[in-house]
């Protein structure tokens, strides 16, 4: 498909009028309806008011570029306006837009028109047809330009590719020096245009790069693990979501998707520079583990595993606002009583009974549909989400006249890969449909057929199957003897403590989070306590053995009062991180103590979080708020003395090192 395809004589203004944004837009909406390309005019100048209000399409050099993808159009096109004089346009540099190129995408728009749509933007970088499209007397010469510049850049394109192909046949596998990411959030006109501007100019200042674009039609030419690997640095210019962590420990840097348009000489130059700083994600994998092993190399078993776990702890964070907000509202309603929620005792308040159904019934019972729902967007993207949603709400719904038969959360995990995978296949599968059926495909068979397979699997193969493995483990853990709950209360509690937020601390209270969803109370006990136990038990040792920290430590120390009584293990990674070898172990050991001890006093915990907030709210039951309490202060002083005992005096340890450096010189002195 030609760019001509969808600029047509009728949507071309050789004059516009206005001397203004507003009116500019109005001129270039008003050519698209009379020319019967619009359904629905100001549902489509919202659209693009509301593209302009993220960042305004005046890119600069006369240029500017409103666009829009909304079911408002009718048929794709393009329209053009030229202003001789120029029109303030609110553009980047400050200077008047003498050209305007307005795109009109459907909402189902296929790869063929995004495609075109995007090339358009990419020619617009060529300042000779900008200046042929300002000389042109008429729409046939305009029409005419863009033809041959077209024509032009498929044919410098198909070189390009050509030579790629050529080097990859002769056995060049050298990786590109510089990588970019590009994106914006229509994703049709600055992401090509700011990925053509990086490579026009890396190619003429010498300097390989491989530039990704996340577009309307997904992304393009990814970035392998291997070339992320090899990469001197990162270039991402993008306004919309980008996978980042893939990045971590490179040089990097993240700006505008402008800056890439604007400012791509200063960008490589400062990548090869090496002005760039390294970039650090949240410790999540990203999917090229998934493509390294997918491909075969470099990953196997390890990358596999990597993606498992990343998406996982998609579902997982993204569950956590639910958990912790509508968990700390089912705690405060129990602070008019245990059963206040429960209009036949004695102990009901209204208020309270609409905090725990806004915690408990919403929030809860929203929570392991949105877990299943991210882990499969992690998969496969938006395809993946709504039938991993359905599939983790079916969970915990159960099979229809079978009250006992909830998956619950298990289930909810097992729906998010089913879903996520199953979205996948069917992409796959219906890869080799005509082009004409692109649209069609996002807005009616993916999500018909993905429900359709996600909802049968789990109706008929997985939800009673799970339903009795909890039953089972459900039995299994009321079942346990004394000495079989204190082991399990030590595990939880040490692995909240081991990598404080990391996967064995979300892990744990995950567990105990399901298990609260099952009636079972007390191993939740165990790792709040585990979790509150590290921050706590450092600032005790702060507190009482302040020659054992430097000064800056001490105020951080201090803080830890707060974070921990609210449950917020991470005050104590700057401490673990500075010295991992004496601070791990004693916050581990702490952290076990404490949960041992909370099952062995039969502590059972009704709120999910909350840290002591929980101690007021009547949340605490069983062995009660004191021994509860007790445990959590013995871990904590049992984590302050050891850190007490490991950690030598800073003044002892300066001697020591001295001594060492003394008699070193001696030996060689000798």
């Amino acid at each position: 498909m030609k760019i001509t395809d969808l600029l047509k004589r009728d949507t071309v203004l050789l004059s516009l009028s206005s001397t203004d944004k507003a009116g500019v837009i109005d001129e270039l909406v008003n050519k698209l309806d009379t020319a019967g390309r619009l359904n629905d005019r100001r549902a489509f100048k919202e659209a693009i008011e509301k593209r302009e209000s993220e960042s305004s399409t005046g890119i600069g050099e006369g240029i500017a570029i409103p666009h829009a993808k909304t079911s408002a159009v009718d048929t794709p096109a393009i329209a053009f306006g030229r202003s001789q004089a120029g029109a303030d346009y609110e553009s980047l540099d400050g200077q008047p837009a003498h050209l305007f190129f307005m795109i009109a995408a459907t909402e189902g728009a296929n790869e063929a028109h995004l495609t075109t749509l995007s090339r358009l933007s990419t020619l617009l970088m060529d300042e000779n047809f900008r200046q042929d499209l300002l000389n042109a007397e008429s729409e046939d010469e305009i029409m005419a330009a863009v033809d041959a510049k077209e024509r032009d850049k498929l044919g410098s394109d198909e070189e390009e590719e050509s030579e790629a192909s050529s080097a990859q046949a002769a056995g060049d596998s050298s990786t590109p020096r510089i990588l970019a990411v590009t994106g914006c959030p229509t994703g049709i006109a600055h992401t090509y245009m700011a990925a053509d501007a990086l490579k026009d100019k890396a190619k003429e200042l010498g300097v390989s790069i491989k530039v990704e674009t996340n577009g309307s039609g997904g992304v393009k030419n990814r970035l392998t693990s291997e070339e992320i690997a090899n990469a001197e640095a990162i270039i991402v210019a993008s306004d919309t979501k980008i996978e980042m962590e893939r990045f971590d420990g490179k040089p990097l840097l993240s700006t505008k998707v402008t800056d890439g348009i604007r400012k791509p000489e200063q960008l490589i130059n400062q990548a090869v520079n090496g002005e760039f700083s390294k970039y650090r994600g949240s410790g999540r994998s990203s999917s090229s583990d998934e493509e390294s092993a997918s491909a075969g190399g470099g990953g196997g078993a390890k990358a596999v595993g990597n993606a498992i776990y990343r998406h996982l702890m998609n579902g997982v964070s993204n569950m956590l606002p639910f958990v912790i907000g509508g968990g700390i509202l089912i705690a405060i309603s129990f602070f008019w009583g245990i059963n206040s929620a429960d209009p036949e005792s004695d102990q009901f308040n209204g208020f309270a009974q609409a905090l725990n159904a806004i915690g408990g019934q919403y929030a809860f019972g929203l929570f392991v549909a949105v877990l299943a729902g991210f882990i499969g967007m992690s998969i496969a993207d938006r395809p993946g989400f709504m039938p991993a949603m359905v599939g983790g709400f079916m969970a915990t719904q159960g099979i229809p006249g079978s009250e006992d038969a909830t998956a619950g959360f298990l289930g909810g995990i097992i729906a998010g890969f089913l879903g996520g995978y199953v979205a996948l296949g069917v992409k796959k599968a219906l890869s080799g449909l005509p082009q004409v059926l692109d649209g069609i495909k996002t807005i009616l068979f993916y999500p018909v057929i993905n429900i359709l397979i996600t909802g049968l699997l789990m109706y008929y193969v997985f939800i009673t199957p799970i339903a009795f493995l909890n039953t089972a483990l459900q039995d299994w853990i009321t079942g346990l003897g004394t000495s079989n709950l204190v082991l399990l209360g030590i595990l939880l509690g040490g692995m909240m403590a081991i990598d404080m937020g990391g996967p064995f601390n979300k892990a744990a209270f995950t567990v105990g989070v399901a298990l609260i969803g099952q009636g079972i109370y007390a191993p939740h006990a165990a790792v709040m306590a585990g979790g509150m136990v590290p921050p706590l038990g450092i600032a005790l040792a702060v507190t009482f053995f302040k020659n054992r920290f430097p000064k800056e430590q001490r105020s951080a120390g201090y803080t830890n009062y707060a974070l921990g009584s609210f449950f917020i293990t991470e005050g104590a990674i700057p401490f673990a991180a500075s010295d991992p070898l004496r601070v791990i172990p004693s916050i581990v050991t702490g952290s076990a103590v404490a949960g041992g001890l909370a099952m062995l006093f039969n502590v059972e915990l009704l709120a999910p979080h909350g840290g002591f907030l929980v101690f007021f709210l009547n949340a605490v039951q069983g062995g009660g708020v004191f021994l509860y309490f007790l445990a959590i202060l013995i871990g904590s002083l049992v984590t302050m003395i050891m850190l007490a005992i490991l950690k030598k005096p800073l003044e002892q340890s300066k001697n020591e090192v001295q001594d060492y450096k003394d008699s070193k010189e001696k030996k060689e002195a000798s």
